[in-house]
């Protein structure tokens, strides 16, 4: 059968370098830094003192107070994020047949801040069980996408996907495939993630996890360099509006870019380390060019999973130089984890939207946080050192990897007519 094609229409964003599109490109571009000392709790016993949280963010500015308390933090990401998408993308809620248009979401955790609230009021308590009614739908993953669907009536596919730090790509890979398979028009994607509380990050420093660099927390997030010690926990959300494109053609919808292709795989190797020789990474890129029918050597940027870590860094370069051989050093190789720290669920959706925004303004954000060669690293991949790089982009890739040995991968082109 002939696949339909799909773009994106519309974008919207709330991070930890931006409250919306403009401001989280102007802080991309400009090698911003999103990495404080943690404001939501007391730090003092904790080994890492510091994130990525989302800055001068109120609830009450998007939400009345009987509604806020209703939400916890990851579904308020999702909704403040999915709305500016909608209105960016000008669907006209009048007009669409909503039984056509979707929202399918990324999670990894879902209401990681509820569920630690009640439990410890609970075992603060004596015994009796008082729960907030709320507890449940505020926890569970998937009502984000419900949240959406309900406020703006979308009555198409509605769930979330949950493969940990790959969730939200899984989520926009599924958007991809309804849509070019003709069973919706517009689908809703993206991801969302409030993971820094007491219970995520003493979490994951429990398992060594996080970086510890609290002398100097903004510069803690460090891909590829040789002294990196971990990842920095970040929150936020990111949306993306994919829509058919003749149904996009025909109401004069602004188009950012086409979504060509989407790979999965599996590491099968084990619960958090990557395999040492990226097999899965490999195999995901492969599958990803594969589904897009482009040449490796067509490529021209990689968002890569880069999260700061010792193995993963260096597992998912040597995949990268498997994969495109020599063209390899003709790519701009970024991580924009450096500025943003890691959002789990939601990483792949600001990802994206990265990988998206340097395409539309021919501009590599920088991999900040370089000071050290690290002697596992191919020295002559270009990793988009410290400032941003001017680039043509026609292709765009984005590399996401979760716990468990998820693999996701995107691929964007600038739109050809």
């Amino acid at each position: 059968m002939n696949l339909k094609r799909v773009v994106v229409t519309g974008l919207g964003a709330l991070t930890p370098i931006g409250n919306n599109i403009s401001e989280y490109w102007d802080a991309l571009a400009n090698g911003k830094s999103g990495c404080a000392p943690i404001t939501y709790f007391d730090t003092e016993n904790f080994k890492t003192k510091f994130a990525c949280e989302v800055k001068n963010y109120n609830p009450t500015d998007y939400f009345d107070r009987k509604d806020a308390r209703k939400l916890d933090k990851f579904a308020q990401y999702a909704i403040v994020a999915s709305e500016e998408a909608i209105k960016d993308a000008a669907i006209d809620l009048e007009k669409v047949d909503k039984f056509r248009v979707g929202v399918i979401w990324g999670a990894g955790i879902g209401g990681l801040e509820t569920f630690q609230e009640e439990v410890i009021g609970y075992a603060n308590g004596n015994g009796t069980p008082r729960f907030n009614p709320f507890f449940i739908p505020k926890m569970i993953a998937d009502i984000a996408p419900g949240h959406i669907s309900i406020r703006n009536g979308f009555m198409g596919p509605n769930y979330t996907t949950v493969s940990a730090c790959a969730s939200s790509a899984n989520s926009m890979i599924d958007a991809l495939n309804y849509i070019r398979l003709g069973h919706c028009d517009i689908i809703v994607t993206g991801g969302s993630e409030a993971a820094v509380t007491i219970a995520g990050m003493g979490g994951f420093n429990a398992m060594h996890a996080l970086s510890t660099r609290n002398e100097s927390p903004e510069s803690a997030s460090r891909p590829f360099d040789a002294t990196r010690d971990g990842f920095v926990l970040g929150e936020g959300g990111g949306a993306l509006i994919l829509e058919e494109y003749e149904h996009a053609k025909a109401r004069g919808a602004k188009i950012y870019a086409e979504v060509v292709g989407g790979g999965m795989s599996s590491d099968a190797y084990h619960m958090t380390a990557p395999h040492p020789d990226g097999i899965g990474v490999e195999r995901v890129m492969l599958n990803c060019l594969r589904d897009a029918g482009v040449q490796p050597e067509q490529v021209d940027a990689i968002n890569t999973h880069g999260t700061s870590t010792p193995l993963g860094d260096v597992a998912e370069l040597k995949a990268i130089t498997k994969v495109f051989g020599d063209h390899a050093q003709n790519i701009n190789i970024n991580s924009t984890k450096s500025m943003t720290g890691h959002l789990l669920g939601a990483a792949g959706a600001i990802e994206a939207i990265a990988s998206i925004l340097a395409m539309q303004n021919s501009l590599v954000p920088p991999t900040i946080n370089h000071t050290t060669v690290d002697e596992n690293i191919d020295p002559t991949l270009n990793l988009t050192l410290n400032k941003a790089q001017k680039r043509e982009i026609t292709y765009a890739m984005s590399n996401t990897f979760g716990f468990g040995g998820h693999n996701a991968c995107v691929l964007f082109k600038k739109l050809d007519e």
